[in-house]
Order: structure tokens, then sequence, then C-alpha cells
């Protein structure tokens, strides 16, 4: 079996950690691994398949030599500055920051949506999509089967995952500090997520959207080369883990609820949860830590015959980036690209 060596940038983050367990339970096959990470990370020791690692400070030097692919996942600024520094002795590196995903001559990809394009990366880095992309493009590519989807309208409920494990630890923290009736901690979002909804998930840009939803309209028509036009609304939620997204979408022709039912079930990376009758719903308190996308509540749009609306849940640490990112190595090695 080929053996590969293996770089985690950012391995002591929530992601970097989520990458040594995705790779342990697929049983990736590397057999040298290597952990980046800041100065304020350097020393520390993670333990993978029984051995012990040190993690390395990330400089610019040559210890990306021999390096076969590096999943990097330690923001954007630190993506752009060390790209150039990984990639240069051949090793592909697959990218969950931002800094990456427009460019033209960096692929954007979902294995199960359009993985021949990591096949093509003049520049060795292929990007991870926006969690919520990720997460609504496998949903799509199903209908896109059946019928060309013309518009998508998406509402998100986003969990504290999204904002990285110490906005999971602040999550916890405020509904412990307010239960005992003391002010809330208050730091990684601009207000109380305790019992809370925030309907705003990054910056405002100058249309009235926010860039997470701009990513959903812009990295959605990359990933599916296609004209479908995106128009989203993303909320942060008080979940700890798992996105969910109420989707409406219009199609060039009418699509049945068993049309729908049917497709979701035959594509790869979704389980089909939908049994309303017995309240069979996804919720993200059973699909955290879950590998696939989870779709139910599929219905008729009633107020448009091409529409057709549906529920997805899925983990955001997981399938929403380390995984996706290791699925796109393992396509690369499965048609021997690596």
């Amino acid at each position: 079996m080929l053996k590969m060596k293996v770089a985690i940038v950012g391995v002591s983050g929530a992601v970097g950690q989520e990458f040594l367990r995705v790779l342990d339970e697929r049983n990736f096959p590397l057999d040298e691994l290597v952990l980046f990470g800041s100065s304020r990370s350097t020393g520390r020791s993670y333990t993978f398949r029984g051995k012990q690692y040190t993690v390395k400070e990330l400089k610019h030097n040559d210890d990306f030599k021999g390096i076969d692919v590096a999943f990097v996942s330690a923001g954007g600024s630190t993506s752009i500055e060390y790209a150039e520094t990984i990639t240069k002795h051949g090793a592909v590196m697959i990218d969950n920051s931002s800094a990456f995903r427009m460019e033209n001559d960096v692929p954007l990809v979902v294995p199960e949506v359009n993985p021949e394009d990591a096949l093509v990366r003049p520049r060795g880095i292929i990007a991870n999509p926006n969690c919520t992309t990720i997460q609504m493009v496998v949903a799509l590519k199903a209908i896109e089967k059946i019928s060309h989807i013309k518009r998508v309208h998406v509402s998100t409920y986003q969990a504290a995952s999204g904002a990285g494990a110490s906005a999971m630890a602040e999550l916890v923290k405020q509904y412990d500090e307010l239960l005992k009736g003391e002010k809330p901690t208050i730091e990684k979002f601009a207000y109380q997520l305790a019992y809370n909804l925030i309907p705003q998930v990054d910056v405002f840009t100058e249309n009235g959207y926010t860039k997470e939803e701009m990513k959903m309209y812009n990295e959605t028509r990359k990933i599916m080369h296609s004209d479908i036009e995106v128009s989203a609304t993303c909320v942060r939620v008080p979940v700890l883990r798992a996105h969910s997204e109420a989707t409406w979408v219009e199609t060039e022709r009418p699509v049945s609820v068993e049309e729908a039912r049917k497709a979701f079930a035959e594509t790869e990376g979704i389980i089909l949860q939908d049994d309303p009758a017995n309240k069979d719903y996804p919720m993200p308190l059973f699909v955290s830590e879950k590998e696939p996308v989870y779709v139910g509540r599929i219905r008729k749009d009633l107020t448009n015959l091409n529409g057709l609306t549906f529920w997805t849940v899925s983990d955001q640490i997981k399938k929403g980036a380390a995984l996706n990112a290791v699925q796109i190595a393992e396509y690369l090695i499965k048609v021997k690209n690596i």
C-alpha cells in the first residue's frame, strides 16, 4: 500500500485536532506525520496511532521537503504567508482558510461534487470550501442531477464550533455563568450566544450581506460550475457542534418529493432521514461527530411550482472542514495524482 508523509499545519486548533481523528478513523495511508503550529503551540505533544508527536514551529525553511500532502488550518494570513514555503518542494497544500478559494488558479473542491477539479492545481494548492457551502452543495448535487437548479434561498443555523474550540468553550461557560446568576463572558461573539440567536456570521459587506453569506453565493457557483443564484441568511445559534440549513431550490422543471428522496438516498455522502410522521428528521444533537450530510423535511414549495425545500444537518468540524480535506487527498491517492 502507498505510504505517505503528511503534515498538519495548525494542529492545536479545533480543526487540526479533527484532522488527527479523521486520519486515524479512515485509516489514511501515512507512515510519517509532521505537526506544525505557532510559537505558542510549539513543543506540545499529541498522540496519533499510539505514537507521540511534538509540534514544530512553522517557519520559512525546508521542513516541507519530502511532504506529500499538507493539511493547513491556521487562518488565512498564515496560509498566504506560508503557501510558497509549504508547496515549493512539491507538497500538495489542502487549505482550510478562505484565502485562496476564489482564486482562478486554485481549485475549490468537494469530493462528492467536483473531485476532478483537484487534478489541476498550478500553484500546488487546493482550497477547502466554507463549511456551510460544503454541506449545501453535497445536497444540491443530488437535485442538480435531476434538473438544473436556477436559484437557492438558504437560512443557516450555525453552531459555535464554526468559530473554533474557544467559542464552544465560551458557550458552555455562558450557560454555567447565567445559571449561577453571574454576568456571562462575551469574547468570541458580538453578543451573548447562550439563550440567544445572532443574525450575523462574519463581517457585513457593502450590499448588506455578510462575508459568510457571500461565500455561499460565490463558492457554490465555482464548485458546481453553474450560473446558480444563491441568497443566504447566516445565523449563529446556541448549539455546540453541527450546522443546520433550511434550503429552498428552484429547478428548471418541477421535481417531485419522491424524485428528490430517491436522489438524496442514492447520493454519496448523504443520509436520508425523512420520516416526519414519526418525528424523524436530522438534528445537530445527533449528527455531531458523524461524517455524512443528513437530509430531511423534504417538501414541495407552496409558492413555486418548480420549488422544493429541505433541511440539512452536518458536522461543521468534520465534513465542513477536516473530513472534506482528507477526502480530497484520498481521491488524489485513488487516481494516482499525488
